[in-house]
This record gives structure tokens, C-alpha cells and sequence, in this order.
């Protein structure tokens, strides 16, 4: 009772101050974005230097939200965690970088994320990642922990909105629990504001720190339909079924879920599992995209469970979409209109 007495007064004392609170191993995320939606998208890291104003382009689009994803590198079969060595990281990659891109994404008046990401040279994605010698797991951890209390503290020094403390290590988060709830207790040290994780779509539930967080982050990327060609009732019908489930499991943490990626190739086979075919093979398919992100929108996005989320993903500079384009950014593309419209909304 003088917990949840200790609570009240905590909270009182920081709407007087104008400041938000912290309480042991997490805050309490209806406190933080009650009844909002975040309205967010993914940026790939500039690999040069963008000047004020280069995001701008993102409040036409209703977009309240940039999440920064500074990527470190593990070599395949290696352990440790590599960032900021000898200028081999595209520019917005490095803190400095990432640091201007925060800067200028809150000139333009966006919340910001910073949402580190470990790409595994020859693999790709960290999710399969796994070690077998605890001294290998041993260096792993020290060098993910640096990787993360660097951007922590950047998060902190900019006054960032949120912070997401990993993406997608299915076996790690398993295998290592221990080191997780440790690195959310330093992260907390450091960095004073809301955090998550970004768990893969098909192992959220194997995630058992999440009553340390803030918000249940899930990568969203769920096959729907093995149709060439979907369809928004069945696509509809899909997220129903999903959306019971992250209703139960918000329900069982007390923590809303926030996708911190989704998004729709505009593609043939764009729900299916692995698309269907080799995608390189794959037309574009900008209806597929526009109908993908329609059935999300009259679904999951309007459940009181749904934090919001950050679509994947908006190129700053280089590649940016367009009519031949069949990877998942929506610039130049029909689907930009339908986020552009669901975004809106969320704002009225």
C-alpha cells in the first residue's frame, strides 16, 4: 500500500514540476501517451550529411514521429558488437550523425525514437544469431552493452522521446536473460524517458522482460494471405485474429504494444509467406500496397491496446520510391496517401 501510495505522489509532485517520472524498472506508458497514437516511420540513416529543413517533407505526410536506426555490425560468426570505427558507417550512422539527424528532425517539430540496430555482415538480420561458448557470449554482451549506453546517453543528452534498447535478437533475448533486465536498469541510469524493445513479429511472446519496459515493441511483419493479389477482407481477417492476441498479451503485461516497424512491400505475393517467391523476381504491385495498408488502418491501428508505430521505412537522400519501386517505403507511391490520411486522423 505505500508503493502505490509512493506512485500517487510521485506523479502529482511531476505534473507540479512539469516533469516526467521514472519508477524503479518502468514507467507507466498510459501516463506517457495516454489515448495518442504514435504516428511514426522509420528513417535509413543518411549516408551524407542533410542540412535543416531535409525533413520537412515528413509533416506533409502527417508524420509526428522519426525513429533514428544507427546500425552497428557483428561479423558473421564473431561476438562482439562493432559502431563508430574508422569512418566506415554511412554519416548519419555515426553518434555524430545521428546526433544532427535528432537535431533536425526536432527543429522540424518530430518526436524522435533512437532504435539502434545490429546488422550481421553475410546474414543480415541479428535474429538468428546465436553463440555457443559462454566466453563468446561473455564479449558479446560487453560490447552490445557499450553499443547501447553510447546512444543512451546521446538519447538522454537531446532529450529524445523514446528508447528502444534492441531489435530483433530472437535467440539472444532467450539465451540471455539475465544481461537484458541488467542493460534496462543501466539504460534507466542514463537515460530519463519511456523505453522498449523491437522483438521479431513471430517470437514477441518469448520476450520476458517486458513488465521492465515501457511499451511492448514488436517488428510487425505477419503473413496474411498467400495471395498474388490480396485482398483487404482477408488481409482484415488476418489482423483480427492477430489483434486478439496482442489484446490478450497487452492485457497480461499492462503495457501497450507499439510497432516499432511495419509496413507492406509494393509487390506481388506482398502478405504472403516469404512473398511467395524469390521477391527480385516479384512485380511491383503498387494496388497491393495501398490495399495491405488500408486492412492495417480499419484493424489493429484503431484498438486501445495500439501505442502506434513506425512504418518502414522513409529514404532521406539516394533511393526514394516511386512507381517501379517494390520495397517497402511508400514515397512516390499511392500508399503514401492512405498514411497520409490515417496519420490525420490520429492528430484531430
Amino acid at each position: 500500500m505505500r508503493y502505490i501510495y509512493l506512485l500517487a505522489f510521485l506523479f502529482l509532485l511531476s505534473c507540479a514540476n512539469g516533469s516526467k517520472v521514472v519508477v524503479d524498472d518502468a514507467a507507466t506508458s498510459a501516463i506517457l501517451v495516454k489515448g495518442e497514437k504514435i504516428t511514426g516511420v522509420n528513417l535509413e540513416m543518411p549516408k551524407t550529411r542533410i542540412l535543416d529543413g531535409d525533413l520537412d517533407d515528413l509533416l506533409e505526410v502527417n508524420i509526428g514521429w522519426a525513429a533514428m536506426v544507427p546500425y552497428g555490425m557483428t561479423k558473421k560468426g564473431g561476438a562482439k558488437v562493432f559502431f563508430e570505427y574508422n569512418g566506415g558507417y554511412w554519416w548519419g550512422e555515426s553518434v555524430e550523425g545521428t546526433s544532427e539527424c535528432i537535431r533536425i528532425a526536432q527543429e522540424a517539430g518530430l518526436k524522435t525514437m533512437v532504435k539502434p540496430h545490429v546488422w550481421v555482415v553475410g546474414d543480415g538480420w541479428p535474429g538468428d544469431f546465436k553463440l555457443k561458448k559462454e566466453r563468446d557470449w561473455k564479449a558479446w554482451e560487453a560490447s552490445y552493452r557499450d553499443y547501447i549506453l553510447a546512444h543512451a546517453k546521446l538519447a538522454d543528452s537531446m532529450s529524445v522521446d523514446l528508447f528502444c534498447i534492441g531489435t530483433e535478437y530472437r535467440n539472444a533475448v532467450v539465451d540471455r536473460k539475465k544481461f537484458w533486465v541488467a542493460l534496462i536498469k543501466e539504460v534507466r541510469g542514463i537515460y530519463n524517458g519511456p523505453i522498449t524493445y523491437a522483438s521479431n513479429w513471430d517470437n514477441y511472446e518469448a520476450v520476458t522482460f517486458w513488465d521492465h519496459l515501457d511499451f511492448i515493441g514488436v517488428d510487425t511483419y505477419f503473413p496474411l494471405s498467400s495471395e498474388k493479389n490480396v485482398s483487404l477482407d482477408k488481409l482484415k481477417e488476418g489482423w483480427a485474429d492477430i489483434g486478439s492476441k496482442f489484446s490478450e498479451f497487452s492485457k497480461k503485461y499492462d503495457r501497450r504494444i507499439l510497432f516499432t516497424e511495419y509496413g507492406f512491400k509494393s509487390v506481388d505475393y506482398t502478405s504472403a509467406p516469404n512473398y511467395g517467391a524469390n521477391e527480385d523476381t516479384l512485380s511491383p504491385n503498387m494496388e497491393n500496397q495501398v490495399v495491405a495498408y488500408n486492412a492495417f488502418f480499419e484493424t489493429v491501428w484503431q484498438q486501445d491496446w495500439m501505442a502506434g508505430g513506425f512504418f518502414w521505412k522513409w529514404h532521406v537522400v539516394g533511393e526514394k520510391g516511386g512507381a517501379e519501386n517494390t520495397r517497402y517505403t511508400p514515397q512516390g507511391k499511392p500508399a503514401l496517401d492512405v498514411i497520409r490520411e490515417w496519420y490525420g486522423k490520429a492528430k484531430e
